[in-house]
């Protein structure tokens, strides 16, 4: 029996409705917003390849986490990877779904993107409120070529619980002691300074609206807004632009089969040419299944992402998984995901 599609619009950006068939189900997710533009264009796919349909609702990882722990979504997706203790706790299977890359984006009059030089060191001081001036010496050293104004720095930072402020916080403790000590990493922080905006879509529509301000941004949000990102200084000493190249050798040495929950943290890896700003995202399940239908149909959407989707991946800028880690996760569903009876929830 047929049942009216229902399109759900809200603020965390929702994709998808909900089945339109008694025999589809509609399968239901929330958190990051770092992969929503993937997810997006994934599941408008999907739905035009098989007519059935995913709903996602873009609201940080914070929410994502809590949510599928409340059991009022059958994914959660999460930037911040949950430790193995978090994850026996509430007996819930981790797994990356793509990779991609977190950016300094700036509002600077005259300035093109990519031109802007930026070192950890120096992010770090303009997010301690210590360097404050777009002309400060450390920046005009950085960039001596360029003419950079007596303009005040407008600080924009995320506002909720979000795993892209876990990647950054965790990338400016690793290059500035000043920062771990007095800010430190994690989804959520006290912010020294600035001003706070809700997703990469808040933070994007700040910094787009706001002159001599710098925010951090999912890549494709930088892209799709037409924001000035930046260079950025890795841990070889090298200054690299943000590209899906620089994010793969960022993640080419990860080890997802030695880290528990699969949780690999990508900041400031080394390699001439890797992004500092790396990291993977990830979805989170429940080991057992209350409604094996529904977890059937998340893994089977991920399987599809997996094999179909690594173009639709490329055109936005991140990575898709190598097909050997896309084999472990599906090994990890197998053998780790179950119905209230014992079977297995996935089979091939």
């Amino acid at each position: 029996m047929l049942k009216r599609a229902i399109t759900q619009i809200s603020v965390g950006l929702a994709f998808g409705a909900f089945a339109l068939s008694a025999q589809a189900v509609n399968v239901t997710g929330a958190g990051a917003s770092f992969p929503y533009p993937i997810y997006a264009k994934w599941a408008a796919a999907y739905h035009k390849e098989t007519g059935k349909q995913v709903n996602y609702q873009s609201i940080g990882s914070g929410g994502g986490q809590q949510q599928i722990i409340a059991k009022t979504v059958d994914f959660g997706a999460s930037d911040d990877p949950m430790s193995a203790d978090a994850l026996d706790k509430d007996n819930l299977l981790q797994f990356p779904a793509i990779i991609g890359g977190t950016v300094p984006v700036v509002n600077i009059d005259g300035i093109k993107p990519g031109e802007l030089r930026l070192s950890g060191e120096v992010l770090a001081d303009i997010y301690l409120g210590k360097i404050t001036k777009w002309d400060d010496e450390a920046i005009k050293a950085l960039n001596p070529e360029l003419s950079l104004p007596n303009n005040s720095i407008v600080v924009v930072h995320r506002s909720d619980g979000s795993g892209t402020t876990f990647g950054w916080t965790n990338y400016l403790s690793k290059v500035s002691d000043d920062w771990k000590n007095n800010v430190g990493e994690g989804k959520a922080v006290k912010w020294p300074t600035g001003q706070g905006g809700k997703g990469n879509e808040g933070v994007a529509a700040y910094v787009r609206q706001l002159k001599d301000s710098v925010g951090y941004v999912e890549y494709a949000y930088a892209k799709q807004n037409k924001l000035s990102w930046t260079q950025l200084q890795n841990k070889d000493g090298n200054f690299v632009q943000p590209s899906q190249e620089s994010f793969a050798a960022a993640a080419a040495h990860a080890d997802w089969q030695g880290t528990p929950g699969m949780g690999v943290v990508l900041t400031n890896e080394v390699g001439s040419d890797s992004w500092p700003v790396t990291a993977a995202s990830f979805i989170l399940v429940h080991k057992s299944q209350d409604k094996p239908e529904n977890g059937k149909a998340v893994l089977t959407f991920f399987d599809w992402a997996f094999k179909n989707g690594q173009d639709m991946a490329a055109e936005l800028d991140y990575v898709p998984l190598p097909t050997e880690v896309t084999d472990q996760i599906e090994q990890l569903w197998t053998n780790e995901i179950k119905a209230a009876d014992g079977s297995a929830v996935w089979a091939k």
